[in-house]
């Protein structure tokens, strides 16, 4: 029986390689794996992506996936699919992590798309009190992709006790 990771990161189709690096060194330091699901917008051995991660990425336990059904294929029954999203979502700060939890985040310029929100067990969003309105006005319309990741991660492992 394969041992699942209480913790791991996913990135739907991420765009910005330094995000991604960013990501990648959040992966390393709290040791939950990262998955990036593909197409990305640049190459893993880019250079900017490196450069955010620095000299972290030997420490990243990084595994790329072909597509999103191929992603969801390798999940196990007892794995959730948590989809972070800036807009309709449970709330960080009463959410309830289980082990085995998969922390999915989308696109930097479009988010979780439609059929990729419905595919996951729940939708979970970072309480923003300067958020934006619904048309995007007023305040702030998200956190930076790499923010919003380390957040998560952190709120959840420490729920979680991993650390």
């Amino acid at each position: 029986m394969t041992e699942i990771s209480p913790l791991r990161i996913a990135l739907f189709e991420p765009q910005i390689p330094p995000n991604t690096g960013n990501i990648a060194r959040t992966s390393a330091a709290f040791r939950v794996p990262l998955t990036l699901i593909e197409p990305l917008g640049f190459e893993v051995d880019d250079r900017s992506v490196r450069r955010a991660g620095l000299d972290y990425w030997p420490h990243v336990q990084l595994s790329i996936a072909s597509n999103f059904s191929a992603f969801k294929a390798e999940l196990l029954p007892d794995q959730r699919l948590i989809g972070c999203s800036r807009r309709g979502g449970a709330s960080l700060s009463s959410f309830e992590f289980r082990r085995g939890d998969v922390l999915l985040f989308g696109r930097e310029d479009t988010g979780l798309p439609d059929p990729i929100r419905e595919a996951c067990d729940t939708i979970l969003t970072i309480p923003m009190p300067g958020a934006a309105d619904d048309a995007g006005k007023g305040g702030v319309r998200s956190l930076n992709l790499s923010v919003a990741c380390a957040l998560v991660t952190y709120v959840a492992g420490e729920q979680l006790r991993l650390w």
